[in-house]
């Protein structure tokens, strides 16, 4: 089989010169599991985290693995797998999966790439050590400099071995073993020392604010609510009264189009992320605060479902990272998603780390752009298509 790592490529995730879409850690990964996949039956093998397919593809195409469960939190991701996959001929072997029972149940061997959340490692591993097969064996790689004992912790809650590999190249594996036994519906420690019924998703009540927040591991902030969202949350008057249809992009929990749905009840709020946690999360928050009716959540790579110049006004908190790179091209594609579904008039609510310096930006994606509101760190401003 013609299979190089070097033909991956990241699209549609954003491409750059210094994005790519295989890392050492992917590699150390699939040297370290050889030996466990060698013997591997169809759906022994299941990949997490793998952002665009190094790890399933790589598993296939030179460990003679038959087929791979696959997971990615990010759609754009989601969609770069599997058009990697048709490049090389390997989409039929490839699964994706949402996160859940089904992606992991029976499974002996998980390659994942250890995401940059504790909490989103805590329910992955929760879910692994629930429902893979008892003798599973996790293989959690990544980059030494992000990586910390705090990672072995919370891989101890769910497995009973934890072992470090040795670094190459800066990347390190984890390999785990013995899944902790779990109570399956209890919400108390069981008298045999089992842990208690799921961990996730979790829910914060925020009485300042007179919201709940739901939140799976992966969503971004959790069920804290960021200082950037809270600095915005104190300037919703700055869409006009008139705007009927609102647009939460890049949602996160569900925290802006929920607050925006208990602000104006005759807004029709769309609230949209491409994290698969993100808008389950978003479900769960509106419905907890009584606004699920009013609030529709979609996952999607920007505003790809909406037509242009089809909506009132987007509030906006952008990502200024794309993985573990500081890097503004994510920020710089919702802005012209934004401009591109604003009807004329219509009104761009956007918080920003002020160091970023986005106003020219904004200025060209959307129009002109005015400062609502500044402190220490973000600046809030409104953008305006032209009429």
């Amino acid at each position: 089989m013609d299979f190089s790592f070097d033909a991956l490529r990241r699209w549609p995730d954003v491409e750059a010169p210094n994005l790519y879409a295989v890392d050492a850690t992917d590699r150390l990964l699939l040297d370290t599991a050889a030996t466990a996949m060698a013997d591997a039956a169809p759906d022994d093998v299941v990949a997490m985290g793998d952002r665009y397919g190094a790890l399933a593809l790589g598993a296939i195409a030179q460990h003679d693995v038959p087929s791979v469960r696959v997971h990615q939190d990010a759609l754009s991701q989601e969609r770069a797998i599997t058009a990697n996959a048709e490049r090389f001929g390997l989409n039929d072997r490839v699964a994706q999966h949402p996160l859940d029972a089904a992606l992991v149940s029976g499974a002996r061997v998980v390659l994942l790439q250890l995401p940059r959340s504790l909490d989103a490692l805590d329910e992955i591993a929760e879910l692994i050590a629930r429902h893979a097969d008892p003798d599973v064996r996790v293989f959690a790689g990544g980059r030494v400099k992000h990586m910390s004992t705090a990672i072995n912790d919370v891989l101890r809650r769910s497995f009973q071995n934890v072992e470090a590999g040795l670094a190459r190249q800066k990347s390190r594996v984890l390999t785990t073993s013995g899944a902790v036994p779990r109570a399956e519906s209890s919400s108390v420690p069981s008298p045999t020392g089992a842990s208690a019924g799921p961990r996730w998703p979790r829910a914060q009540r925020h009485d300042e604010l007179a919201l709940t927040v739901w939140a799976h591991g992966a969503a971004f902030a959790g069920t804290r609510i960021d200082v950037g969202t809270r600095f915005l949350l104190d300037h919703l008057d700055s869409i006009p009264a008139s705007a009927r249809t609102i647009v939460d992009l890049g949602c996160g929990t569900g925290v802006l189009a929920t607050a925006f749905a208990l602000h104006r009840p005759d807004a029709d709020v769309t609230a949209t992320d491409q994290s698969a946690a993100a808008t389950a999360s978003s479900h769960l928050t509106a419905d907890a605060n009584g606004v699920s009716d009013r609030v529709t959540v979609i996952r999607d790579d920007g505003l790809s479902t909406l037509p242009d110049a089809s909506i009132d006004a987007v509030l906006l908190n952008p990502p200024f990272h794309i993985g573990a790179s500081v890097h503004t091209g994510l920020a710089l594609k919702l802005f012209a998603e934004a401009g591109r579904v604003l009807k004329p008039g219509g009104t761009l609510l956007c918080v920003w780390n002020s160091h970023l310096h986005y106003r020219a930006q904004l200025e060209r994606h959307v129009g002109v752009t005015q400062q609502v509101a500044r402190n220490a760190k973000f600046t809030v401003t409104t953008s305006r298509r032209p009429s």
